[in-house]
Order: structure tokens, then C-alpha cells, then sequence
């Protein structure tokens, strides 16, 4: 006798009589939670189902949604444009603007073309006399707010010029051939420079090299204000390092020009225009009194002292009386005045001239 197969797991069956006997017989609500049935499993899995959080397919939260993909990728964005701002917030100036006006890149209209308020210097020298270590002036740049160039002209030399110094300074022997004499550039420089602010960098290194003078309140040089103002701890910063710091622009990598000197200096101003042009604070009515208590010559130790000397000033001076520095009567030290008080008394400064005269006539009291 042949025993029967279990069927495969997974295979549908046929429910025997005596099931289907007691399924009859059994009430309604446990007859849909028997764990056999296939049909009633199906409410029993979206009830474990139902208490997600979520309330949806565990499954889902794995992908992100395309709305969650597009705020990632545009929060890393956002944080690289507030790194590198390309506005100055203090100045107002644009960066790119700046570092485009040292590169010359920039365009004039006819208004910017004008001198205007501002205009910026820069000189170069070559070497003359004795292995050419004294420095002339050879060439000379000016260029006005915007970087427009008002003047660039180079200079004819007196003297044989012994190093051109081409690799710092650019020139060359063919430069100054047709070049104007010193005198023509001194007075068109001048000219340009009257009743306007000078910008520049150790600016007074120039103006000894034109033999000109310029007033100091409309001298505005950058290698003073920006240790003045704590942009650097050197008071004597180059002006590639200060412009490297300040924009990022690196000058004076090879042969230098003066034309690109003076703008970047024009630039580094313009950066700290509104920084370095605040005016002055004026000083509180505290400040001032203070200052004024302690300008008073000995006005605290007098009031300190309690000898009779103090005494004697502090009487003279709630009286109204003349106080004379050092004490004493116009003029004359209180020292002074205790000698000849001591010399013209009649008891005290007699005695020893008579002790004196006693001991060098005492013959006369013997005969």
C-alpha cells in the first residue's frame, strides 16, 4: 500500500469534509483570522503594514525624491558664493572690477577719462654715477580713479645712464631717446598733481625723485594707511605683497611698469576708501577735562603736598595770586630765595660774620 505524497510547499490544497464540516460550525470573526486560510491572510499583512510611521512602503524612503535630490545639490552651491564674495561689503567696490582695472582691461567712457579728485603715481628709476648705484628718474605714471592714464612719459637723462635695470624696471635704451627733459615732466606732473589727492605707495620716494612736494592732507599713501589701519604688521609692506593680500592679483612677476603700479595702488585705495576717509572722532568733554587737569603744571602735587610751602601755594592760588613755576617771586627758585633770606637776616646770617671778624681781630681784645 502506497503512502501519499505531502504536496510541495507552496502548492494549493483541497480542503477536506471534515473541514469544511467545522468551518460551518465555527463563528464568523475566527474563522477570517485562521492563519491557514489563504484568503484571510492578505488583511492580516496590509494591518502590519499599516503600522509604519510613515503610513506607506518601508521600501520608498530608501530613493530619494527628486524634490530632496534638487535642495542637496543646490545648499553645497549657496555656500561656495557666500565664500568668495565678489562685493566688498564695506567698500561697495567689486573685486573683479578692481582686479580687471589693475590688468587694464576695463574701458573709458569720456567722463572717466577726465583727472577728476584722485590720481595715482608711479615712478622707475635706472642707475647712474659710480657702478650705477645712484637711482634717476626715467620714467612717470599717472592714472586717475577709474585707471585711465593721464601722464606717462619717460625722461631724457643728464647723466650716462651705467644700469638700465631693465629687469625691474621695464626700460630699455630705446625708450629714452626721443624722452622729454626733466624739467617738462617735472611742470606737467605738477600741474596735474595741484589741488588734488596723491595716491601712492611710499609716494614720498617719488616725489623726492621729482623734486616736488605735495600737502600732506591730500596725500593718501597706502604703504602708511594700511599699517595705520592693521591690514599688515610691516610698516614698510611691498606693493605686490599688499596687493596679493588685498585682491589676489600678483604684479612685478617680471619686467615692472609703472602704469600698472600706479593702478594697482588706485585699487587698493578704492578698496578701503570708506575705511581709511572717516573722519577723525572728536574727543568727549571727559577727554577734554582730563586733558586739560593734566596740561596744569604741578596741579596734583600741590594739592598733594602738606609742608608749609604747599600751603603757601595752595593759599596764593585760592586768593588769586600769581603762582611762578618753581616757587619763589617772579621768577627767582624758592632755593634762591631761603639763601638770600638766610644772608640779609639779622640774627642768623650775622652770626658767622661775626665769629669771622672776632677770630681774625683778636689781637685787639688782648691788648
Amino acid at each position: 500500500m502506497s503512502t501519499p505524497r505531502k504536496p510541495a510547499s507552496g502548492s494549493s490544497t483541497t480542503a477536506s469534509s471534515n473541514w469544511l464540516a467545522l468551518k460551518k460550525n465555527l463563528p464568523e470573526k475566527a474563522h477570517k483570522h485562521r492563519p491557514g486560510d489563504g484568503e484571510s491572510s492578505r488583511p492580516r499583512k496590509r494591518q502590519k503594514m499599516s503600522h509604519h510611521p510613515s503610513g506607506s512602503n518601508p521600501h520608498s524612503l530608501i530613493l530619494p525624491s527628486p524634490t530632496t535630490q534638487h535642495t542637496s545639490t543646490a545648499q553645497p552651491t549657496g555656500k561656495l558664493q557666500s565664500d568668495q564674495p565678489d562685493m566688498d561689503l564695506e567698500s561697495g567696490e567689486s573685486r573683479a572690477n578692481l582686479q580687471r582695472l589693475i590688468s587694464g582691461e576695463l574701458t573709458f567712457n569720456a567722463s572717466q577719462q577726465s583727472p577728476g579728485k584722485y590720481l595715482a603715481l608711479d615712478c622707475e628709476m635706472v642707475g647712474v654715477g659710480p657702478k650705477g648705484a645712484e637711482s634717476s628718474l626715467a620714467r612717470v605714471s599717472l592714472v586717475n580713479y577709474y585707471g585711465a592714464v593721464q601722464l606717462d612719459e619717460f625722461v631724457r637723462q643728464r647723466e650716462r645712464v651705467v644700469d638700465y635695470r631693465t629687469q625691474f624696471s621695464g626700460i630699455r635704451p630705446t625708450d629714452l631717446v626721443n624722452a622729454k627733459t626733466f624739467e617738462e615732466v617735472q611742470k606737467r606732473v605738477a600741474e596735474l598733481l595741484k589741488d588734488r589727492i596723491l595716491v601712492g605707495h611710499a609716494v614720498h620716494n617719488d616725489l623726492k625723485a621729482l623734486l616736488l612736494s605735495h600737502p600732506r592732507p591730500s596725500t593718501r599713501d597706502t604703504q602708511i594707511y594700511a599699517h595705520k589701519h592693521k591690514l599688515t604688521r610691516s610698516n614698510r609692506i611691498a606693493l605686490r605683497n599688499l596687493v596679493m593680500q588685498e585682491l589676489g592679483v600678483k604684479i612685478q612677476e617680471g619686467e615692472h611698469s609703472s602704469v600698472t603700479d600706479a593702478r594697482a595702488t588706485m585699487a587698493v585705495y578704492r578698496l578701503h576708501k570708506k575705511e581709511w576717509e572717516k573722519p577723525p572722532q572728536k574727543p568727549t568733554h571727559n577727554a577734554i577735562a582730563a586733558a586739560s587737569a593734566a596740561r596744569k603744571p604741578g596741579g596734583k602735587k600741590q594739592k598733594a603736598n602738606t609742608n608749609e610751602k604747599g600751603k603757601a601755594t595752595i593759599n596764593a592760588a585760592a586768593t588769586g595770586a600769581t603762582v611762578f613755576p618753581g616757587g619763589g617771586r617772579k621768577g627767582i627758585s624758592s632755593g634762591i630765595s631761603i639763601i638770600v633770606h638766610q644772608r640779609g637776616g639779622s640774627n642768623k646770617g650775622t652770626q658767622p660774620a661775626e665769629a669771622g671778624k672776632v677770630k681774625k681781630e683778636w689781637w685787639k681784645e688782648v691788648g
